[in-house]
């Protein structure tokens, strides 16, 4: 993609804040406007936007890998400028969201860039097990996005020589790009807004703590296994040892500065959950000044790292340039499907009385939307339950199952699809850039309908039966 397809992407986004900040002078805009009835049909060119995903890579990987701006400008700009007429309301909040989220994605992207891991590991099962082990534990202090960004060129470097490698970058997907982060509220952003919602820090760790064991350990058995017998019918590594190929080399990690500003990043994620949060009077400028700081973040680790380490990294501008504009079409027509979900929760045509159901909802619905706003429509319909031992929220008391089930449905179905969590569709593009094939739109669905709906299906019955 050229640098001037991108910049017509950022101009797109620059188009839509125009439109919806002309809207929030608004009386609706100010007082804060509730969800209409729209019919289904709106719901199409979401619909749409996700086939051209699934489908025209299929069909011609080449056109599609140089036009799929002119697709997301076709579908996007178009529900934009309806949406913004529309819905000004909703319109505004999922640019800032599309903002935050790209801040966020792109901080973490140009940070972990200068960060390498050097060191001769041996691909084994072991040592990739050990690894997304790894992985789906920093996940809950770092993020998602981060511990992806992180690992994911290590991981490739290991199994540079591995003949099969597929398997690995669909369960790193898993393991770290989502079911990791579960731990904290700086896991995985429905985490975060339940954080800011009124939901105890702690209350993550300790309530989400034997979901994510249990997940966790089926998951790196299984892959262990998977790749016990993959390795043995490829008849081991290409070149018989990497070893070979290169002089060994002793652990260490360059531009080890930059996990300064990983820290940066979450350290501002924070301080817009607690500080900023109470500053209602800045409005939207609490958001942009997050931003800033996330931008201010990146901007210092470009400046301090070597560019001769950030190409020995294989770092590109690639992936979350495709990112950024694949996504700004999605978060401009997923607005009419989030605000149908919100009119059916508010008026009472989503009639849910158990965590089972909340469980898969909630799942089945963050796999293709935003987590996020999926995730506090839940716990909107939820809060007026209570009950015995129940967690305060703002505006409500949520009872414990349920709101277990809110959590995990949002953070582990994310897992479902390459669109369910923002690092997913990232690894895919940087595997790909490394000559990586990864599985297709559908393919993925694929492999997560055969390994991952089977455990949650039994996780649903361990957990949320009653």
């Amino acid at each position: 993609m050229t640098t001037g397809k991108f910049y017509a992407s950022i101009g797109f986004t620059a188009l839509i804040a125009a439109l919806t900040l002309t809207g929030a002078s608004s009386p609706a805009l100010a007082a804060g406007s509730a969800p209409v009835d729209m019919s289904p049909v709106w719901v199409l060119p979401f619909a749409g936007i996700l086939l051209c995903i699934a489908l025209l890579p299929l069909i011609n990987a080449h056109w599609w890998h140089h036009n799929f701006p002119k697709v997301s400008l076709a579908f996007g700009l178009p529900m934009a400028v309806l949406m913004a007429v529309i819905l000004p309301d909703k319109s505004l909040h999922v640019l800032v969201e599309y903002c935050s989220f790209i801040a966020l994605v792109g901080s973490l992207f140009v940070i972990s860039g200068g960060i390498l891991v050097r060191g001769s590991f041996k691909s084994s099962p072991l040592t990739n097990s050990a690894f997304l082990l790894t992985g789906s534990v920093v996940a809950s202090f770092i993020g998602t996005a981060g511990a992806s960004m992180v690992l994911i060129r290590p991981m490739l470097r290991i199994n540079k020589n591995r003949k099969t490698k597929i398997h690995i970058f669909v369960f790193f997907i898993f393991l770290v790009s989502n079911i990791g982060g579960s731990l904290t509220p700086l896991g995985d952003p429905p985490l975060f807004l339940g954080f800011l919602q009124g939901v105890p820090f702690e209350w993550t760790l300790i309530y989400m703590l034997p979901g994510w064991a249990l997940a966790t350990a089926v998951l790196l058995a299984v892959f262990f296994v998977l790749d016990t017998l993959i390795l043995k019918r490829d008849g081991g590594l290409i070149s018989g040892d990497q070893a070979a190929d290169e002089p060994p080399q002793k652990f260490a990690i360059a531009g080890a500065h930059n996990f300064l500003f990983l820290l940066g990043v979450m350290g501002t994620v924070i301080f817009y959950g607690t500080v900023l949060r109470d500053m209602k009077e800045l409005g939207f400028a609490r958001d942009a000044i997050q931003v800033a700081l996330m931008g201010l973040m990146a901007a210092l680790a470009l400046k301090t790292t070597p560019a001769a380490l950030r190409r020995e990294n294989g770092f590109t501008w690639f992936p979350v340039k495709e990112v950024a504009v694949l996504f700004a079409a999605i978060f401009a027509c997923m607005i009419p499907a989030l605000n149908i979900l919100e009119h059916k929760g508010a008026t009472g045509a989503l009639s849910l009385g158990y965590a089972w159901q909340y469980f898969w909802m909630t799942g089945g619905l963050s796999a293709m939307l935003d987590n996020a706003p999926t995730y506090l429509t839940f716990l909107s319909l939820a809060k007026t339950m209570g009950g015995e031992g129940c967690v305060a929220v703002a505006g409500g008391c949520v009872p414990q199952h349920i709101l277990l089930a809110i959590s995990m449905g949002a953070v582990f179905f994310g897992a479902v699809s390459y669109i369910g969590n923002a690092p997913n569709f990232m690894v895919k593009s940087i595997c790909e850039e490394n000559e990586v094939s990864m599985p297709s739109f559908l393919g993925y669905l694929g492999w997560a309908a055969a390994f991952l709906l089977p455990l949650f299906a039994a996780m649903s019955y361990l957990f949320f039966r009653a």
